[in-house]
């Protein structure tokens, strides 16, 4: 997608640094959902059935294809659900899932120029998933596992770290927050500085707020517009993964398969709030949007706005003279 049809992300000089090269933050990007899971909440058995031992990777191979063309700048794999309730997977199972599916996008050069990420709480999945040419590790967890940091470190990944307390299959459980955004921003905050630690660069790291994971509705709605508060808290850039979540089910009534105008809202809201980068399953919608609010915002800077003092009066582009 040319950088500027996308929505600006208020980080016009930053680049966001992975294995295989930068991707710049100066525009917000868009991460596209590759679930080969038989049980996601919105899109499992698509392309892994619930008895099936792999995915369907030409099918994966020409969903990706159809998200590049339609402006995805990353491709996110993930092969273990972590929606509410999810029961774990066992590392073998989730390796297997996602390892043909990444070595098969990375090599395809219809692929050129997008970047492969996995979402994984597991660092050996991440350091088998980086060998087969994932250049990002994302990771729900916050770096529950505490060789992850390490795995990215070595590989020189982008490193997203998302918030989460507990475990996908009891973190709606017992939910507790005195301070939302304070007591998010300090504990991921916490994860940055382990991952600091490690040897992860701060421009290989952005931080996601969890939407979903271990918040009520209301506080991920608040969430979703917090971008800017927790990147000025954490330093780092924001991630909001909002997409179809049941949030906005609460908020509309409506079933996941009937969420799309709600996960656009979000994401519009979102990166008005300062996101980076948003992560859907709506590719082409979400970047139609963020392209038409890129639009509408220029239009308003150029004939609503109020001219500088000493230029009220001068005509505008196209105005007649």
């Amino acid at each position: 997608m040319p950088e500027d049809d996308e929505q600006s992300s208020g980080m016009s000089s930053v680049r966001w640094r992975h294995a295989l090269g930068s991707l710049s933050l100066s525009r917000a990007r868009v991460m596209a959902i590759v679930n080969v899971t038989p049980d996601s909440f919105f899109d499992g058995g698509q392309f892994l059935g619930e008895h099936d031992a792999a995915a369907d990777v030409p099918a994966v191979r020409s969903r990706c294809r159809a998200f590049v063309r339609e402006g995805a700048a990353i491709l996110d794999v993930g092969g273990e659900s972590t929606r509410p309730g999810a029961r774990p997977v066992e590392p073998a199972a989730e390796r297997a899932r996602v390892e043909p599916v990444i070595r098969a996008l990375a090599s395809d050069p219809e692929l050129d120029g997008a970047v492969v990420s996995v979402d994984t709480r597991r660092a050996s999945v991440a350091r088998a998933a980086l060998a087969a040419g994932a250049a990002i590790i994302n990771d729900v967890s916050g770096l529950a596992d505490p060789a992850m940091a390490t795995v990215a470190a070595e590989a020189g990944a982008g490193l997203v770290i998302g918030h989460l307390r507990g475990v996908p299959e009891t973190m709606q459980a017992r939910i507790s927050f005195a301070a939302l955004v304070r007591e998010v921003g300090d504990e991921l905050s916490a994860a940055v500085a382990r991952a600091l630690r490690e040897g992860v660069s701060k421009d290989r790291i952005m931080i996601d707020p969890g939407i979903g994971f271990g918040k009520t509705a209301a506080q991920s709605a608040a969430l979703v517009v917090a971008a800017r508060a927790l990147r000025e808290r954490v330093g780092c850039p924001v991630l909001i993964g909002a997409s179809r979540k049941s949030f906005l089910g609460a908020i509309t009534r409506r079933a996941a398969s009937e969420r799309l105008s709600g996960s656009l809202a979000a994401a519009l809201l979102a990166v008005q709030h300062g996101a980076s980068v948003v992560r859907v399953h709506d590719v082409a919608a979400t970047v139609d949007a963020l392209r038409v609010a890129s639009a509408l915002g220029a239009a308003h800077a150029e004939f609503v706005a109020p001219a500088p003092e000493g230029l009220r009066g001068a005509p505008q582009r196209g105005a007649a003279r």
